[in-house]
């Protein structure tokens, strides 16, 4: 009973290290952490579909951050000129957003470096303790959020 307290004190300081590690400056470097992580989503849809639409619900879903906050890092992100909002094409009543594509170089700067710095993580732990990262982090996220 003792060990598992243990257990779980060390979880939450690891937690606690690795998500200050991720949320300050030095992974997102030149933009706001959660700018990086929107920007992150709707950059991987336009790589798989070369328009990059997607719904304000599916960013919300994705991230797991409260809709306000959402709203106000889209909002922040129209105003830099990263991200526009369309509405849907069958619902109007459905908010989405797209990369303003003469832009999008800005994101991959910041995008680049965030991969170098993942590059030397993975040289770090090595690719075989970085897909168990993949692996254990995709099976708390599906057990937590669902």
């Amino acid at each position: 009973m003792k060990q598992d307290l243990q257990l779980e004190e060390e979880v939450i300081a690891a937690w606690v290290k690795l998500t200050g590690l991720l949320k300050n400056t030095r992974l997102s470097q030149g933009m706001i952490y959660n700018e990086a992580i929107i920007m992150l989503i709707v950059n991987r849809r336009y790589e798989q579909d070369g328009e990059g639409l997607v719904s304000f619900k599916e960013i919300v879903a994705e991230t797991n951050m409260l809709k306000s906050l959402v709203n106000r890092t889209i909002d922040s992100l129209v105003k830099k000129n990263l991200l526009q909002r369309c509405e849907g094409k069958t619902d109007r009543r459905t908010t989405f957003v797209r990369p303003v594509k003469e832009n999008l170089h800005e994101y991959l700067e910041v995008h680049q470096r965030t991969l170098e710095m993942v590059g030397q993580i993975v040289e770090i732990i090595g690719k075989e303790d970085a897909q168990a990262f993949i692996r254990l982090t995709e099976k708390l996220s599906k057990a937590l959020l669902d």
